[in-house]
C-alpha cells in the first residue's frame, strides 16, 4: 500500500513541476524519521532551486500550494529548508491494506520480459557446503521477489559436468582408489556418495601436489575424453556428475529450493553451442588466435588497451597470505578462451551459455525429465537426446542474473565483454552478477564442529573453510544439526505433540533459520556462521519472526475458544484510534504492514533480499511491543478490541507473506 501511494506521489509531483516549472526531473522520496513529519518526504525542491534560481523553500510553498489531490494523500507541508513532507489518510491506508489482494502483484509496468535466475551452480563432485546454501537461499529468495512483483521468472542450474572438479575426481577414482566403471556405479547408487567424493575430492589435492608432472598429463587426458563424451572415462563423468547432482537437488529441497532447468555443459560441447560461439567469435575478431609465445595456438580475447601474454582464468584461487580472491589481473591482459589443445576454457562455454540464455546462439537444447526428483516435482534438464513429449521452451530471456560469488567478478566481466564484442550490447548490460561474499565459520562453530584450528585462528572473528582441503560444513550435515538443535526446543515445549508434528515443527524452525541466517546480511558481507545465534528466539533472527506469528495465532485460537463476539469496527473508531498522539503507535504499526512491496521493490533494485529479511524482523519487533503494550483479548472496549484484532490480523498477513519471499514457514506452534 505504502509502495502504491508513493508511486502516485512521485508521478503527480513528476507531471505537476513538468506542467508548472517546464523541467524533467527525478523525483525521489524517503520516510521521514518521525511521523510527526508525515509518512514520505521529497527534497526535490532543493534539485529544483538551482535550475530556477529560487529558494528551496519558497518552491515547496508554490509546489504544495498548487498540487492537485492524490488518493491515499490527506495534505502536503513545507518542512525545514525546502522538503515537501507528505501526511497520508490513514483510516483509507488501514481500509486499503485489509482490503489488498495478498497475490502477486500482477503483471509490473516496464517489465522484463522473461528474467532467467541461474543459481546453486554446484560443481558435481562432491557434498554441498554452507557457502552453496548462500548462492541457493539468495538466488531462490531472488526469484520469490521477481515473482512477487510479477515477472516471469525460469529458474536454472548450470551443471558443469565436464569440467576440471569432476575430472579430478574420475582420476582420483581411477588411479588412486583403483575403481572400475561398475564399481563407481555401484557406489554412486548408494547413499552418502556426495561424501565419499568429499573426501577423495581432498586426496586428489595431495595426488596433484605429489606428483604434478603427471596428474597435469592425466587431468588434459581426462578433461579431453570427458568433452568428447566417449568412452569409460566419459562415462564414469557422467555417472559420477548426475548421482551428485541428484543429492545436491535432495539437499536443496530440504530448504524449498527447486528449479525448473539443469542446464549441462556436456550438452554445450556435444550439441555443439560452444561451436556455433566460436565461429561467431572469430567472424567478428573478439578472439584471435596466438601464433607466438607460450600461448601459440590458443585463441584469446584481448583485453583492455594494451595486450598482453595470455592467461587462462581460474575459478577461484587463494592469495598467498591464504586470503580467497579472484584470478583477474590488471586490465591488459588477454584471456584464454581455447587452449592450445583444442579444449575450451569454462569462460568459453559460459559465453555460449549466455548467448542461448538471450536467444542469440541460433541454437536450442533438447530437453529430458530428471528422473526421481525430490517432492515429485518436474525437474528439466538439457540432454543430447531426443526432447521428452511435452518439453517446455527455455532460454530468450531479457534479462538475466547470475548468482555466482564475488571471487567471479572478472569472469563475469569476461562473458559480458565478449557479449558486447559481438555486437549484443544490450544484453551485455542486462547480464547481471548477482554476487556475494563468501561464508565462513565462528571459530566456536569450527570448534563444535571437531575442526581442530590454531590458537591464533581461534582469536579470529571467523575461520574459512576449503573444499578443497576438505574442510568445511557439509550443507546435509548442518540443516540435521539444526533440526536437532531445534527439536531439542520443541520437546520440552510441546511434549502433547505428536512426533511427527514436533519433528515437522523443528525443519521449519531449522530451515527459516538457516535461510534467515544467510538472507539478513548484505551480499558484500562475510558472514561468520554460527549455530547459537542462527538459532535463538531472540534478536534479528529467523526463529523471532516466526514467532511473532505463533504468538499472533495463539491469540486468535484463545479468541476462539473463549468464544468472544466481535464487533463491527466503524469508520468513526478508525479515526479515533489512529488519530493524534495516542494513535500514532498504532499508526506507526499498520504503515509499517502496508511497506512490504516497497522494501521487496527496494530489494530489487538493489539487489538486496535483505531488505525483506530487515522488514520482517522490524515489523515482528513493532508487534512484540504492540503486544506487551495492549490487552488485546481482555480489552473492555468492543470497538478497540475489535481494531486491536483487525491489527493482529494485518500484521500476521503480511509477516507470513514476508516470511514466504524469504523461504521461510511460519508454524502453528514453537
Amino acid at each position: 500500500m505504502y509502495l502504491t501511494i508513493t508511486q502516485r506521489l512521485r508521478e503527480t509531483l513528476g507531471a505537476h513541476i513538468r506542467e508548472k516549472y517546464g523541467c524533467e526531473i527525478s523525483i525521489t522520496l524517503e520516510r521521514p524519521p518521525k511521523l510527526e513529519l508525515g509518512e514520505a518526504a521529497s527534497p526535490v525542491c532543493f534539485e529544483l532551486a538551482k535550475r530556477l534560481r529560487k529558494a528551496p523553500r519558497q518552491i515547496a510553498q508554490e509546489i504544495a500550494g498548487s498540487l492537485p489531490p492524490i488518493a491515499g494523500v490527506a495534505r502536503m507541508e513545507v518542512a525545514g529548508g525546502g522538503y515537501l513532507n507528505a501526511f497520508f489518510d490513514r483510516r483509507a491506508f488501514w481500509e486499503n491494506l485489509r482490503a489488498e489482494n495478498t497475490g502477486e502483484r500482477g503483471r509490473v509496468n516496464g517489465a522484463l520480459g522473461r528474467v532467467i535466475v541461474e543459481h546453486t551452480s554446484i560443481n558435481p563432485n562432491k557434498a554441498a557446503h554452507i557457502g552453496h546454501l548462500r548462492n541457493a537461499v539468495l538466488g531462490d529468495t531472488m526469484v520469490r521477489m521477481l515473482r512477487h512483483t510479477g515477472h516471469e521468472v525460469a529458474v536454472q542450474n548450470y551443471i558443469d559436468n565436464t569440467g576440471v572438479q569432476v575430472a579430478d575426481v574420475v582420476i582420483t577414482f581411477r588411479e588412486m582408489e583403483k575403481k572400475s566403471l561398475p564399481e563407481v556405479k555401484k557406489l554412486a547408487g548408494q547413499p552418502g556418495f556426495d561424501y565419499l567424493c568429499w573426501d577423495l575430492y581432498a586426496k586428489a589435492t595431495q595426488f596433484f601436489e605429489e606428483e604434478k608432472a603427471r596428474a597435469a598429463k592425466l587431468r588434459g587426458e581426462t578433461l579431453k575424453a570427458i568433452e568428447e563424451g566417449e568412452g569409460e572415462i566419459a562415462e564414469m563423468a557422467t555417472v559420477i556428475a548426475d548421482a551428485i547432482v541428484s543429492l545436491h537437488l535432495r539437499t536443496m529441497a530440504r530448504l524449498d529450493i527447486f528449479y525448473e532447468l539443469l542446464a549441462r555443459e556436456s550438452e554445450i560441447l556435444h550439441l555443439h553451442f560452444w561451436d556455433a560461439a566460436f565461429e561467431k567469435l572469430k567472424a567478428s575478431g573478439a578472439i584471435q588466435l596466438s601464433t607466438s609465445g607460450k600461448n601459440a595456438g590458443c585463441w584469446i580475447m584481448p583485453w583492455g588497451k594494451e595486450v598482453k601474454e595470455a592467461e587462462e582464468i581460474q575459478e577461484v584461487k587463494e592469495s598467498p597470505t591464504g586470503a580467497l580472491t579472484s584470478s583477474a589481473d590488471e586490465d591488459g591482459q588477454a584471456k584464454i578462451i581455447v587452449r592450445s589443445n583444442g579444449t575450451v576454457t569454462y569462460v568459453g562455454k559460459d559465453i555460449a551459455y549466455q548467448l542461448w540464455k538471450f536467444g542469440l546462439l541460433g541454437k536450442d537444447f533438447q530437453y529430458r525429465k530428471w528422473p526421481a526428483p525430490p517432492d515429485a516435482k518436474t525437474v528439466w534438464a538439457t540432454t543430447t537426446e531426443k526432447s521428452d513429449p511435452g518439453a517446455p521452451h527455455f532460454g530468450e530471456a531479457t534479462a538475466v542474473y547470475n548468482v555466482i560469488d564475488t571471487r567471479q567478478a572478472y569472469l563475469q566481466e569476461v562473458v559480458a565483454e565478449g557479449l558486447r564484442a559481438l555486437g549484443h550490447a544490450r544484453e551485455a548490460e542486462n547480464s547481471i552478477h548477482f554476487d556475494y561474499q563468501i561464508v565462513a565459520l565462528t571459530p566456536r562453530c569450527a570448534a563444535e564442529l571437531g575442526y581442530e584450528i590454531a590458537a591464533d585462528e581461534a582469536k579470529k572473528a571467523y575461520v574459512e573453510v576449503s573444499g578443497r582441503k576438505g574442510h568445511g560444513v557439509k550443507a546435509d550435515d548442518l540443516i540435521t544439526k539444526l533440526e536437532a538443535a531445534a527439536l531439542a526446543e520443541v520437546q520440552p515445549r510441546h511434549p502433547e505433540m505428536p512426533a511427527k508434528e514436533q519433528l515437522a515443527t523443528a525443519h521449519a524452525i531449522a530451515a527459516g533459520a538457516l535461510r534467515f541466517f544467510l538472507l539478513k546480511y548484505t551480499r558484500n558481507t562475510i558472514i561468520a556462521f554460527d549455530f547459537k545465534d542462527a538459532l535463538s528466539f531472540e534478536g534479528e533472527t529467523g526463529p523471532y519472526c516466526q514467532y511473532a506469528v505463533v504468538r499472533i495465532r495463539a491469540i486468535r485460537r484463545k479468541g476462539v475458544e473463549a468464544g468472544a463476539a466481535r464487533a463491527e469496527l466503524t469508520k468513526e473508531s478508525v479515526d479515533k484510534f489512529l488519530g493524534g498522539v495516542e494513535g500514532n503507535g498504532l499508526w506507526e504499526l499498520v504503515l509499517d504492514s502496508g511497506t512490504l512491496d516497497y522494501a521487496v521493490d527496494a530489494g530489487i533494485g538493489a539487489q538486496e533480499p535483505a531488505f525483506v529479511a530487515k522488514y520482517a524482523f522490524q515489523l515482528a519487533q513493532g508487534f512484540n511491543v504492540f503486544y506487551h503494550k495492549h490487552h488485546i483479548l481482555s480489552e473492555t472496549d468492543e470497538q478497540k478490541r475489535a481494531f486491536l484484532l483487525g491489527l493482529t490480523e494485518l500484521v500476521e498477513r503480511q509477516l507470513v507473506r514476508a516470511l514466504y519471499l524469504l523461504g521461510i514457514e511460519a508454524p502453528e506452534k514453537m
